[in-house]
């Protein structure tokens, strides 16, 4: 029942060291992807407001893939679907977005790609679920900026 009512933050921390172990690993994230060499590049780049909601419902089904189950509910696991709706999802990136939005407004100058590295980085250190983490890397197109944007910016 522990693991099934584990904390997600604590499963969100776990995704980010994920993604900072693959970069020690060999995987998708490398130290420096988000360097003064790749600023120009991502900072290019910008997803909608629904992309950030389609990248969220893909992190959120593989969250509940790896939640477990309690024996004691003799009723089959539900879908996602029955348990977190869109508009759930559609909140959950507003929030994030407005709380990177308060820090930027609070730090006079917005969260930069190198702080969204060290927190990626700082996730893939302190995994304790490696496969997880590379589980979300993938559903999120292994791609360093959508990474960056859709796990780290939430933390």
């Amino acid at each position: 029942m522990k693991n099934y009512l584990s904390c997600r933050s604590t499963t969100t921390r776990a995704l980010l060291a994920l993604a900072l172990f693959t970069a020690g690993a060999g995987l998708v994230v490398k130290a420096g992807t988000f360097g003064p060499e790749a600023t120009n590049t991502a900072s290019q780049r910008t997803l909608s407001f629904a992309d950030r909601v389609a990248y969220q419902r893909a992190v959120e089904e593989v969250y509940w893939l790896h939640r477990i189950w309690p024996k004691e509910n003799p009723r089959p696991k539900p879908s996602l679907d029955e348990v977190m709706s869109q508009e759930q999802i559609e909140q959950k990136v507003d929030e994030y977005l407005r709380n990177s939005q308060l820090l930027a407004d609070q730090w006079q100058k917005p969260i930069t790609p190198e702080q969204l590295q060290t927190e990626i980085n700082r996730m893939a250190s302190h995994s304790r679920q490696p496969e997880v983490l590379r589980e979300l890397f993938a559903a999120l197109g292994n791609d360093p900026f959508i990474i960056a944007e859709c796990l780290a910016r939430p933390l």
